[in-house]
């Protein structure tokens, strides 16, 4: 299966990974082109982010390993997009 974009929940400690290293560590995966990091929550001891990766075909296994060895933690998979383009997702009207 060909990964093109993946969307992560991801958490961190607020001490590391900073978030550019948690970046570096996603860019090096094996086809990844792209990497979005956007914050979505802080409390006291975390770093809620949503990550969002895209490229022509990403190496899923690698990927969770590069953020778990940085020192985050994926917490769910909230989209994904597979095949040989990206399918944007279309917003139902009712």
């Amino acid at each position: 299966m060909k990964i093109r974009r993946i969307l992560l929940d991801v958490d961190k400690a607020i001490a590391r990974p900073a978030i550019v290293d948690l970046a570096q560590q996603i860019d090096s995966v094996a086809g990844v082109q792209a990497v979005n990091i956007t914050v979505t929550e802080i409390d006291i001891e975390t770093v809620g982010m949503n990550v969002t990766i895209e490229g022509d075909d990403i190496d899923y296994a690698a990927l969770i390993k590069a953020i778990e060895d940085a020192g985050a933690v994926v917490n769910s998979i909230d989209q994904i997009v597979t095949g040989d383009r990206i399918v944007e997702a279309v917003k139902r009207t009712r």
